[in-house]
């Protein structure tokens, strides 16, 4: 039997293209590696907490990961409210008012399924013992979320107690990945009440960072102890912006890109792309073609599922087949 290999992922936001993650997370596990610690945004929350869930009870595997991406029902997860049932008016108050044309309810009870069927109810269920991490950061997994009350960028757990002065051990693990979910203007935001009695209200993380690669990175400036891949569905952003609008498919409106679509685009590539672009990032990251799926088709089909997962599968084995860890460490650390 191949020697386990230890890493920690970092897996990017996408909707419903996420189901790729699984998929490239798939050929690590097949390739013998073992997740440490898993970082993530919007879908790659949604995915990674799952991942760091089994792999937190040792369940970790491609059968489980290929089950999970062709069986969820993305459609479950469109739940309007009675107002934006309303035909056509429904859905512009729901964008008009903020509060999104979705509820969010039903991902959320089903991330919270999902993670109990493996104990996971509180960050506690994920703590790990890993002395060389702050206190702060000993937990299987983080998510990325957008506080937009604060206008801050958070980590949860790591920074509840920071930011919220509440306890990590507490908290919900599916309320923060509903939190790194929520897609503005679709989802309705998700909220947090501060142990001082104020409420934040938290969107989508990839509103701030969509591929947060360097997360999990050592800041103490010693030699990291195993890889940090990331992977990552983000699309390169070509000169024109326009181009990489279809790839993200949001809504158009007005028949066209809009300035407001031209604007998220940015805000959710322009970012990271400047991380990817460097030679350390790259090299350590899995990318994913998933142009011809948009992050809002949730109305997936069976064999659109198993295309995506397969796309990520492929795209993590090719990685592998040119990675090496030596060769990454005497370049770039």
């Amino acid at each position: 039997m191949a020697a386990v290999k230890q890493a920690d992922l970092v897996l990017s936001g996408g909707g419903v293209k996420g189901i790729a993650l699984a998929g490239a997370v798939a050929a690590l596990v097949e390739a013998d590696y073992t997740p440490q610690r898993v970082s993530g945004t919007s879908a790659g929350a949604l995915v990674g907490s799952l991942v760091a869930a089994a792999a937190q009870r040792g369940d970790l595997s491609s059968a489980l990961l290929a089950d999970l991406a062709v069986s969820i029902d993305y459609r479950r997860f469109l739940d309007p409210g009675p107002i934006e049932r309303i035909p056509v008016l429904g859905p512009v108050a729901g964008v008009l008012s903020g509060d999104g044309i979705y509820r969010g309810d039903a991902l959320h009870r089903w991330i919270g399924e999902q993670l109990a069927r493996y104990g996971v109810e509180t960050f506690a269920d994920l703590a790990i013992d890993d002395p060389e991490l702050p206190p702060e950061r000993r937990y299987r997994l983080v998510v990325t979320v957008a506080d937009v009350t604060r206008g801050l960028l958070v980590r949860l757990p790591w920074d509840y107690r920071r930011v919220y002065g509440l306890d990590p051990d507490r908290q919900s693990v599916a309320d923060a990945v509903r939190a790194s979910t929520a897609i503005p203007f679709f989802f309705r935001p998700a909220t947090v009440t501060a142990a001082d009695g104020r409420e934040s209200t938290l969107v989508d993380g990839g509103l701030l960072s969509n591929f947060p690669i360097d997360s999990l990175d050592r800041t103490d400036g010693a030699p990291p102890r195993w890889p940090t891949f990331g992977v990552t569905l983000l699309p390169t952003l070509p000169a024109d912006n326009e181009q990489v609008i279809p790839a993200l498919r949001p809504v158009h409106l007005f028949g066209g890109p809009t300035l407001l679509e031209q604007v998220i685009t940015t805000t959710l590539v322009g970012r990271d792309q400047a991380y990817l672009d460097q030679p350390w990032v790259s090299a350590r990251t899995i990318r994913i073609d998933t142009a011809d799926i948009g992050v809002l088709d949730f109305g997936l089909s069976t064999q659109q599922k198993s295309a995506l997962y397969d796309d990520g599968a492929r795209a993590g084995r090719a990685f592998l087949t040119t990675w090496n860890w030596s060769e990454y460490l005497a370049r770039f650390r």
